[in-house]
């Protein structure tokens, strides 16, 4: 009897799959320790809340494992109530989900068939193209001048290619920039009919009240907007994997029926609805990274680097030299920061904001890093 031919996978799934790479996510920490000879390492690389998660969050999501035999339908509805109290919208329009990752996937498996377009901004959040080409999309990118989004293009550009989908990250990431109140009410009145927008609000509470949106009253007022957002950055919860969407009533029930069923832990939904019940510690939070980013910002442009303004817990820094060798001669002092090659930047680095302590070091070491590599250049 012949052996059995191995299964070709790249045959049965979907086409659209193919030359797509999964997500990597690097070294583990131990790895790193290992590779640079350091006990510990500070995480600036992925936007985490590195203020930690708000008080009676961890406590309510311990006490919520002596009901992990149920099902959690009371945990979801306990967290839209709190979301509801907090931000003044009806349960009905938010929907709960595994993160704002979680969230992506629903919309493209809720509006998008193979040979679709959808627009983004260039450089944003990479998950974004790979969701979208996965089910098929095809991608329209518009470039951001000086950094910011070019609103008007990307509405122009969704007109050009008849596109289903145009995505707005706001604060963008990896530039920190924000959209003015009045680049959104024009980009809204000339969006073109049979587009929704996808505004990704991961990083909303880290920006000054007066000069945030509030989306919310675009979806009570019919617009075609969907809003995600995230416990992951502010709240501190990114190994929980919370997050949820505010859309209109009627396409919450068309999200619903394309994801997972109660598709969120009774830990997570717990620890969420417990942090709403101090909404004050937003504020406080805010505030304390809004002083760490501004730390931050002194002391590297005192060292003559370029740093772009950020209205999220993140900056992006132009640093004059190799990013790359400057990321890793940091990890060897063990900082892990972003560099800018990974997202197209050259050049550039992203440095999440973290306690002032940790921020004073962190631009100590990142300028004594750049000082060698500079030095290394001259005498080379």
């Amino acid at each position: 009897m012949a052996a059995p031919r191995p299964t070709r996978w790249k045959d049965l799934v979907r086409s659209s799959l193919h030359g797509i790479e999964p997500y990597q996510p690097g070294p583990s920490l131990t790895e790193l320790k290992e590779r640079y000879g350091v006990d510990e390492i500070v995480k600036l690389n992925w936007n985490e809340g590195l203020f930690g998660p708000f008080p009676g969050a961890l406590a309510a999501a311990a006490a919520e494992l002596e009901n992990a035999w149920m099902y959690p339908e009371q945990a979801f509805s306990d967290l839209r109530e709190a979301v509801c109290r907090w931000r003044d919208v009806p349960p009905e329009q938010i929907v709960p989900a595994h993160g704002i990752q979680s969230l992506v996937r629903t919309v493209a498996d809720a509006f998008l068939c193979p040979g679709d377009s959808v627009v983004l901004p260039e450089p944003t959040y990479g998950l974004y193209a790979q969701v979208f080409a996965a089910a098929g999309a095809s991608i329209e990118y518009v470039p951001c001048p000086e950094l910011r989004l070019d609103l008007d293009e990307m509405a122009a550009s969704a007109a050009r290619v008849d596109a289903r989908l145009v995505v707005v990250c706001d604060p963008n990431n990896p530039t920190g920039s924000l959209a003015e109140q009045d680049e959104w009410d024009s980009f809204l009145d000339v969006v073109p009919e049979g587009c929704a927008v996808v505004v990704d609000e991961a990083y909303c509470e880290y920006v000054d009240p007066a000069r945030r949106i509030r989306r919310e009253d675009d979806v009570a007022g019919g617009r075609p907007v969907i809003l995600l957002r995230t416990f992951s950055k502010i709240f501190g919860l990114a190994g929980l994997r919370l997050g949820y969407a505010v859309v209109s009533e009627p396409l919450a029930s068309y999200l619903d029926v394309v994801q997972e069923p109660f598709n969120v832990n009774r830990a997570a939904l717990a620890a969420g609805t417990a942090s709403l019940q101090s909404p004050e510690t937003v504020e406080e939070r805010r505030l304390q990274a809004a002083e760490s980013r501004e730390l931050l910002t002194r002391l590297l442009e005192a060292a003559d680097i370029d740093v772009h303004p950020s209205q999220a817990n993140f900056v992006l820094a132009r640093v004059g030299v190799d990013d790359v060798a400057l990321t890793d001669g940091l990890a060897s002092r063990g900082f892990l920061i972003r560099a800018g090659s990974e997202f197209g930047m050259a050049g550039a680095v992203r440095i999440t904001v973290a306690p002032l302590p940790l921020m004073e070091k962190a631009a100590h070491e990142l300028i004594a890093v750049r000082s060698s590599l500079f030095a290394g250049n001259a005498v080379g």
